[in-house]
């Protein structure tokens, strides 16, 4: 079940849209769970190294809907660029992924 799952990242720039994002996702299927953090960003952008306050989001879905949630993501978000990561899920606890795979779409 481990290669059946992923975590896939967005991050916004507020906890409010953060937390619109998460219940969305999560609403409709896409993933079982989203955590809300925030963090600090260092990046380039536009040429310039720029520094922010975001928040992140981690999504716990399954492989299978990971296209889709990307495509909500993108489509839902207000960044240019937004950032979307889908990393795979290479172990963990079998009974924690079984909830995630039972607790999203088919």
């Amino acid at each position: 079940m481990r290669n059946e799952c992923a975590v896939v990242t967005t991050t916004t720039d507020s906890e409010d849209k953060a937390q619109a994002l998460a219940a969305g996702v999560v609403e409709g299927g896409l993933a079982a769970c989203a955590q809300v953090y925030p963090i600090g960003s260092v990046y380039r952008w536009e040429g310039k190294v720029e520094s922010a306050r975001e928040w992140r989001i981690d999504f716990k879905t399954r492989s299978a809907l990971v296209d889709e949630l990307t495509a909500f993501l993108v489509g839902k978000h207000d960044y240019d660029t937004p950032e979307v990561i889908a990393v795979p899920v290479t172990g963990g606890h079998a009974a924690y992924l079984a909830w995630v795979t039972a607790e999203t779409r088919p």
